[in-house]
């Protein structure tokens, strides 16, 4: 854990904007150092303290810049019979789509350069989204890239039915409080390669 915390800071976009780039310093430095290996404990934690609904639809992310990587706990989700997506920006202002997705399908690159399902692979709608992140506080608060479609599309999503929601990161994401917003959408889990934080 680094000591460099956010003191309690609510709505104001220079704090939030100043939040976000001490964050991605703070990612990157944790990605240097842990990597691949954390990405196994974070599948591992997951595996040793959660259980997944049979018939649950997960949706992953495909990790790009600094993000941990959540694909080795995609595919023992797979593997445990689980079904899978990623997702789609459709829209700037919109909510996100997500496309059926098993490993080893091919991707291409979608909008922002994030890599998505092919266009002709079928859209589900998911009941448990593991969630990137800049950073995360212990009440369930999340730093995003500030689009605003994790948030859309997690308001959405809890507006039609069942939706579960995990952040993953690094434990060094960590802040003491992050800078929020009325319309931005508390997480139900983080998971950490060192622990599962319930807020």
């Amino acid at each position: 854990m680094t000591s460099d915390h956010q003191t309690p800071l609510h709505g104001a976009p220079d704090d939030k904007e100043a939040a976000r780039e001490r964050a991605r310093v703070r990612r990157a430095e944790a990605h240097s150092i842990h990597r691949a290996g954390a990405a196994l404990r974070l599948r591992d934690q997951f595996h040793d303290n959660m259980q997944v609904e049979p018939g649950t639809v997960v949706a992953g992310y495909a990790p790009i810049r600094h993000e941990i990587d959540p694909m080795p706990l995609l595919a023992a989700l797979s593997a445990d019979g689980h079904a899978l997506c990623l997702p789609v920006v459709m829209e700037r202002e919109g909510a996100l789509i997500f496309r059926r997705w098993r490993p080893g399908d091919g991707l291409t690159s979608g909008a922002f350069g994030v890599p998505t399902p092919l266009p002709d692979a079928p859209v589900v709608r998911p009941t448990l989204m593991i969630v990137p992140l800049l950073a995360f506080d212990r009440c369930g608060h999340r730093l995003g890239y500030g689009a605003g479609f994790y948030d859309r599309t997690i308001t959405t999503l809890r507006s039609t039915g069942t939706l579960e929601t995990i952040g993953i990161a690094y434990a060094e994401q960590e802040l003491d409080a992050v800078p929020i917003d009325p319309h931005d959408a508390r997480l139900d889990l983080i998971l950490t390669p060192e622990e599962v934080i319930r807020p």
